[in-house]
């Protein structure tokens, strides 16, 4: 079981806490082009989809042996014009960075977090179209 607490801060701010003592501000301009001070739920969702893989695939390569320096992960994500915004589509581009990273074993990492370990790719999927690519950097 999780539990997160969230307190309303005024306008469309919320602070919100983990059972952990971590925080973060979630937030939404009042009007197109206002400022803002958080990440709006949408983007937090998105946010939430990248990490949940991102630490999936950090470990499979690990438990591969694979000598992986660094990781990042994009996503681009296409919403539904009207309320409530469903996402449809979302792609996923990772750039792992290593030394004599094998691709049959980055390939892999990401079938697996995708099909088996993420489980917010697993909610998200229920209802958006995900799909990835990678590419390696050596170095």
């Amino acid at each position: 079981m999780t539990t997160i607490d969230v307190t309303w801060q005024g306008g469309f701010k919320f602070a919100s806490w983990d059972a952990h003592g971590h925080t973060l501000t979630v937030d939404a301009p009042a009007d197109d082009g206002d400022d803002f001070d958080g990440f709006m739920p949408g983007d937090m969702m998105l946010t939430s989809l990248v990490g949940c893989s991102g630490i999936d695939v950090v470990e499979i390569l690990r438990k591969q042996r694979q000598d992986v320096t660094g990781i990042d992960v994009r996503a681009t994500g296409v919403q539904q014009p009207d309320p409530p915004w469903t996402w449809e589509e979302i792609r996923l581009e990772y750039v792992v960075t290593g030394k004599d990273i094998s691709e049959a074993a980055v390939e892999r990492a990401i079938r697996l977090s995708e099909t088996k370990y993420c489980s917010v790719g697993a909610t998200l999927a229920g209802r958006a179209r995900i799909s990835s690519t990678f590419r390696i950097v050596e170095g």
